[in-house]
């Protein structure tokens, strides 16, 4: 299982060495969150920021999109760097447009579901995507607690994407710790984005991708 440890939880004061510290601990993608304080009740980080993390690492950086009407801004997270642009469902009126404009520019194509979302909202979709991404919290703010039902909602997702015969990372996002990545690995997930407990560990960044590892390993 992958692990994508989320720089929204990391001091931006010192972002290289905060990427760095993970990617030493062994992470697989480095998770960029981008809220626009309308879609989510938060503003975060732009381009400018996915640049910096271009900068600093080659790990694939997963930059996830909570904004609203995300087609206008594809060419310049793309152009910053992104090598997987994550947009949400309930953001995309047209949505097959807007996969298919990440994947001619250059980006591997994903789509989020809010907790309240239904799976079937992607199932037109599926075939055309790199990624689908179960929130497991409601997005906008770091630190939440997971919402226990997203296991079997992970799980669902893994039988719809068989039942396809679609090929595409399972990826979830939210109150992943040590409590419930074993859980979350065994209901389907392939990736997971963490950010409290791998920038909150007490041993350090490093330290905390690992220990989701070896959870994930021993546990799934």
């Amino acid at each position: 299982m992958k692990i994508a440890p989320s720089i929204l939880s990391a001091d931006f004061g010192c972002l290289q060495e905060q990427i760095h510290a993970v990617e030493e601990g062994g992470a697989d993608w480095i998770h960029v969150d981008v809220m626009d304080g309308h879609f989510v009740p938060n503003l975060t980080i732009g381009p400018l920021i996915v640049e910096a993390a271009r900068r600093a690492t080659e790990l694939p950086l997963d930059v996830h999109l909570m904004i609203e009407a995300p087609h206008r801004y594809l060419d310049a997270f793309v152009g910053a760097g992104a090598d997987i642009v994550t947009v949400h469902v309930e953001a995309c009126p047209h949505l097959h447009r807007t996969v298919d404009q990440i994947r001619k520019l250059g980006a591997r194509p994903g789509v989020a579901l809010n907790p309240g979302t239904p799976l079937d909202t992607v199932r037109e979709v599926m075939a055309d995507l790199d990624l689908i991404v179960i929130m497991s919290v409601n997005p906008g703010f770091g630190g939440q607690r997971y919402i226990p039902g997203s296991t079997d909602k992970i799980r669902r997702a893994r039988v719809l994407a068989e039942e396809l015969s679609v090929e595409l990372e399972i990826e979830v996002d939210g109150g992943v710790d040590s409590r419930n990545v074993g859980e979350v690995q065994d209901a389907g997930a392939t990736v997971v984005v963490a950010g409290s407990a791998v920038y909150g560990h007490p041993h350090g960044p490093g330290a905390g991708v690992r220990a989701l590892r070896d959870l994930s390993v021993h546990q799934g």
